[in-house]
C-alpha cells in the first residue's frame, strides 16, 4: 500500500446522541467486515491498592450477559467462520472482530449486548472464576516466565507509586485477590459506557445503512458518568531519584544468560519528539546494520541480542532498550556499551543514510500494517480516543517524514541521558563460573530474544 493510498482512506465520523463515537471506512474489495470497539480505559485508571480491574474486566466481557451464556460470543462468532479477541493496556481496552460482511448485525448485537447488559452477569462466582483465571495467568506470564518480572520493575523504578503508569497492566496478586463484587461493578459503571467509547467498521459495507444498525443495536444504552480525571497526569511527572541506587535493580531468576532493561521516559504519543524516539530506536537497535547490533552483537560479541522500541503511551512514552549478554561477559561491559551509544547519540545527529534507512523501515511497517481491515479498524479507533482526530491515521506518514536527524539528536539529548535511566538487571539465580567468550561463528545455546515487556495482556 503506497503512502497516497493511506491518504485516500475514505471515512467518515459521526457522534450518537449517548457519546459513542463512530468511525466508518468502507471498503468493498473483500466480503469482510472488521468491528473495532475501544473503551477509553486501562490499568492507568486504577489506584494503588485495586490494580488489574481493566484486564479482569477484558476477561468478564467474554462471560456473557443479561442475554447471553459464557463464551457464547466466541461460538456466535465462530460458528459464521469469524475471528474475535480483546486486550487491556495502560491507555485502553479494545474488543473486536472480524466477520463476513453479511454478518454485521451479529457482531455489533454481541458489543452492544456486553456494553449494556453486562452489569446482570457480574456475578460473585464470575468474578471469582475470572479472578481465578487472572491469578494463574499472572503466574504463568509473569511470576513464572524466565525474565517476567523485569519489565515489572522497571516500570516501578521509572514511575513513583501513585503514577498511574507505575504498576503492571495484569495487575499485583494481592490486588486482584482483594478486588470486591461491588468494586468491580463501580468500575464497570464508570468507564464501559458509549460516552466513554469508540466503534469503527472498516470493510464491505454501506455507511448509511451501517449507521442505521448502529444507532438501533447501541442508542438506546445509556450514557454513563463523566469520566474521573487522572491529576497524577497532569504535567511532568516527579523526576527520577538523583541516587543512582533508587534507579537500579538487580533481579535472580531461573535462566541461562544475565539480560538488562534500560528505560527512560520521553515526550507522549503524538509530540514531535516521540516520532523522533521512534526513529531513534530503529537507528540502533533494528536489524542486523543497527549501530547496537553490529557493535554489541557482531563485532565485539558481548550480546546475544539486543532490541530497543519507544512504548506509544497516551500521557507520556518511554525508551527502552534490552539486551542480553553473553556467556563470559559481566553485565556492566554491555550496560557501558549501551551508555556509549546513546552518548554517541546525544552528541551527533545519524547520518542521512541511517536515518533514511530507519524511516523507510518504519514506513514500510506501517504500511503493510494497513492492509488488513482489522489494524485500519484499530488506528482509526486508536487516533479517536486519544486525539479525538480519526483523520491522523492519513498523517502519520508526513509525521515520520518530517522529523530532522537533529530531532534524533535533541531527543537523546533531553530524554536519554545517565541520571534519567531506570536500569534493570537479571542474572542467573545461580552465577557459573566466568568463561570465555565464544569465537566468532560458535553456536550458542540461548535464551529466545528479548520482547517487549509491556506488549498489551490478552
Amino acid at each position: 500500500m503506497t503512502s497516497s493510498a493511506i491518504a485516500d482512506l475514505p471515512f467518515s465520523r459521526h457522534t450518537l446522541a449517548n457519546g459513542l463515537r463512530v468511525v466508518l471506512h468502507p471498503d468493498d474489495s473483500l466480503p469482510l467486515v472488521a468491528i473495532n470497539l475501544w473503551y477509553h480505559v486501562g490499568s492507568k485508571n486504577e489506584r494503588p491498592g485495586r490494580t488489574g480491574f481493566a484486564h479482569l474486566f477484558e476477561h468478564m466481557l467474554f462471560q456473557g450477559s443479561a442475554n447471553l451464556g459464557t463464551n457464547d460470543h466466541f461460538r456466535y462468532v465462530q460458528q459464521v467462520g469469524g475471528v474475535a479477541n480483546g486486550s487491556t493496556w495502560y491507555d485502553r481496552t479494545n474488543y473486536y472482530e472480524t466477520l463476513p460482511a453479511h454478518q454485521l448485525d451479529l457482531g455489533l448485537w454481541l458489543e452492544s449486548d456486553r456494553m449494556g447488559f453486562l452489569l446482570p452477569a457480574i456475578t460473585a462466582e464470575n468474578l471469582e472464576t475470572q479472578r481465578q483465571v487472572v491469578m494463574n495467568e499472572r503466574r504463568q506470564r509473569v511470576e513464572n516466565q524466565p525474565y517476567g518480572l523485569a519489565g515489572e520493575r522497571l516500570r516501578e523504578l521509572l514511575y513513583p507509586p501513585e503514577h498511574p503508569y507505575h504498576w503492571p497492566v495484569i495487575g499485583y496478586m494481592d490486588d486482584i485477590a482483594a478486588a470486591t463484587l461491588e468494586e468491580v461493578r463501580d468500575f464497570f459503571r464508570t468507564y464501559y459506557a458509549p460516552n466513554n467509547a469508540v466503534l469503527t467498521l472498516a470493510g464491505d459495507f454501506d455507511p448509511g445503512a451501517a449507521l442505521e444498525r448502529i444507532d438501533a443495536w447501541f442508542g438506546e444504552i445509556p450514557a454513563g458518568p463523566p469520566v474521573p480525571a487522572l491529576p497524577a497526569l497532569v504535567g511532568d511527572p516527579p523526576p527520577l531519584p538523583t541516587s543512582e541506587s533508587r534507579r537500579r535493580a538487580l533481579l535472580e531468576d531461573d535462566v541461562r544468560l544475565p539480560r538488562i532493561y534500560l528505560a527512560c521516559r520521553t515526550p507522549a504519543l503524538g509530540h514531535r519528539l516521540w516520532y523522533a524516539a521512534d526513529l531513534l530506536a530503529v537507528v540502533l537497535a533494528t536489524g542486523k546494520s543497527s549501530r547496537l547490533y553490529r557493535d554489541l552483537v557482531y563485532e565485539r560479541q558481548i550480546a546475544q541480542d539486543v532490541t530497543a522500541y519507544v512504548n506509544p503511551f497516551e500521557a507520556i512514552g518511554d525508551f527502552m532498550v534490552v539486551a542480553t549478554v553473553r556467556p563470559g561477559v559481566e553485565p556492566a561491559v554491555v550496560e557501558a556499551a549501551l551508555g556509549e551509544h546513546l552518548a554517541r547519540a546525544a552528541s551527533a545527529p545519524p547520518s542521512a543514510e541511517e536515518l533514511a534507512g530507519a524511516r523507510s523501515r518504519v514506513l514500510t511497517d506501517y504500511w503493510s500494517a494497513l492492509e488488513l481491515l482489522s489494524n485500519r479498524a484499530d488506528s482509526f479507533s486508536q487516533f479517536t480516543t486519544f486525539f479525538d482526530d480519526p483523520g491522523r491515521l492519513a498523517g502519520e506518514v508526513d509525521r515520520y517524514r518530517g522529523i530532522a536527524a537533529e530531532e534524533l539528536q535533541e531527543l537523546a539529548a533531553g530524554f536519554l541521558g545517565p541520571e534519567q535511566r531506570a536500569v534493570v538487571t537479571v542474572v542467573p539465580k545461580t552465577s557459573p563460573a566466568m568463561v570465555s567468550v565464544p569465537l566468532p561463528g560458535e553456536p550458542l545455546d540461548a535464551p529466545e530474544p528479548p520482547s517487549p515487556p509491556d506488549a498489551p495482556q490478552s
